[in-house]
């Protein structure tokens, strides 16, 4: 239990040497400490989760989300136990909340960075469906597009096959219907086609020339739709037409899990528009309030922290603080006051020193100097 309070009293930035002569405040410190602990091991998991994605696909991205995620962490953690420290519980209400504005703003935008990945894991059933969705879609428009280009470049092929098909399907219905007076005519069916004599004659004669005609018309039109039906296949398969299918229910399964942060990111925000392009509020307002709170909870160790009342820790820290600082000016004083001795020593040696060798050497010069 000792290690826990320790560890927790670490992680909210206290004076530890300080804390323990108050009791006291043993537990608000344990409090804090836990609540900056909590945020940093969730913004290790939202690292390391969104960072999974970026490195999908890679036989490392479970090592790399793992170190990146506790990077991450660690970096949050050192962040907010700076901010809450900081935070000057001996100063006025209003002080302290002037004191901790940017901190709080600064806590926000961290609430925001490390919710978006826990938004995207809590709504991923939701998001790996409108991932299908969109991508079924884009496939569905990137083949209707390809379609329609192809239409366009080989547009007279396309309409002669067309023509050539109406023609074929009328000569199909004359030629049945020509099959039918001929038979008529032979079994003298009596009929404003048919002269109504047994027998094969010239009258069923000229109508079986006739119906070979039409025979022989069929089977050129339906080689030259056959010609350019290849031709048209052959252009597909070149143009790459052929090849595009749309996505069966295994493939879509395969691109909403590699689907990167940013797809997963976009179809988190699609979530809140309903097919129509309305607003779908139920959606909307529940990805608003996880994200709420997720920026509550990051700034809540700042709160607790205003929240809390002064306590004989904080006033004692204040009074350790300006010891320290009392101290930090009487050492400047004895420094200045030592250097300033040293110094004077220095001159004065130096002084004593150049006053003897000029001595010395004025005593050498009237030696030898020439009185004569």
């Amino acid at each position: 239990m000792k290690i826990i309070t320790d560890f927790f009293w670490f992680c909210s930035g206290a004076h530890i040497d300080t804390l323990k002569k108050f009791p006291t405040e043993h537990n608000k410190y344990v409090g804090i400490g836990a609540t900056i602990f909590f945020t940093a091991l969730f913004a290790a998991l939202s690292g390391g989760y969104a960072m999974y994605f970026v490195f999908s696909g890679s036989t490392l991205s479970v090592v790399l989300s793992i170190i990146f995620g506790a990077l991450w962490g660690l970096a949050i953690f050192n962040m907010d136990r700076y901010i809450v420290s900081s935070i000057s519980k001996t100063g006025s209400s209003n002080q302290q909340i002037l004191q901790a504005t940017p901190r709080i703003l600064l806590a926000i935008v961290i609430g925001i960075v490390i919710s978006r990945p826990l938004e995207l894991k809590l709504f991923d059933k939701e998001i790996r469906q409108k991932l299908k969705t969109s991508y079924l879609n884009g496939q569905r428009s990137k083949i209707d597009t390809l379609n329609q280009t192809f239409s366009n470049k080989y547009a007279d092929e396309l309409r002669k096959i067309t023509e050539l098909k109406a023609e074929k399907d009328s000569l199909e219905k004359d030629i049945n219907r020509s099959r039918f007076v001929l038979n008529q005519e032979i079994f003298g069916d009596k009929s404003n086609q048919t002269s109504g004599k047994v027998g094969y004659g010239t009258y069923a004669k000229q109508k079986e020339s006739v119906l070979n005609q039409k025979a022989l018309r069929l089977e050129a039109v339906r080689s030259e739709m056959a010609s350019f039906e290849n031709f048209i296949l052959k252009r597909k398969e070149i143009d790459g037409i052929s090849n595009e299918r749309m996505f069966s229910g295994k493939q879509l399964d395969s691109l909403a899990n590699y689907a990167g942060f940013k797809d997963r990111n976009w179809a988190l925000g699609q979530l809140s528009f309903n097919t129509d392009g309305s607003r779908d509020f139920d959606t909307y307002w529940a990805i608003s309030f996880i994200g709420f709170l997720f920026i509550l909870f990051e700034c809540l160790p700042v709160f607790v922290k205003l929240m809390s009342p002064t306590g004989p820790y904080d006033i004692a820290l204040q009074h350790v603080e300006e010891s320290a600082v009392h101290g930090s000016y009487k050492n400047k004083d004895y420094d200045i006051a030592v250097t300033d001795g040293v110094q004077e020593t220095k001159v004065e040696t130096e002084i004593h020193k150049q006053k003897q060798i000029i001595s010395g050497k004025s005593s050498r010069e009237l030696e030898n100097y020439p009185w004569d």
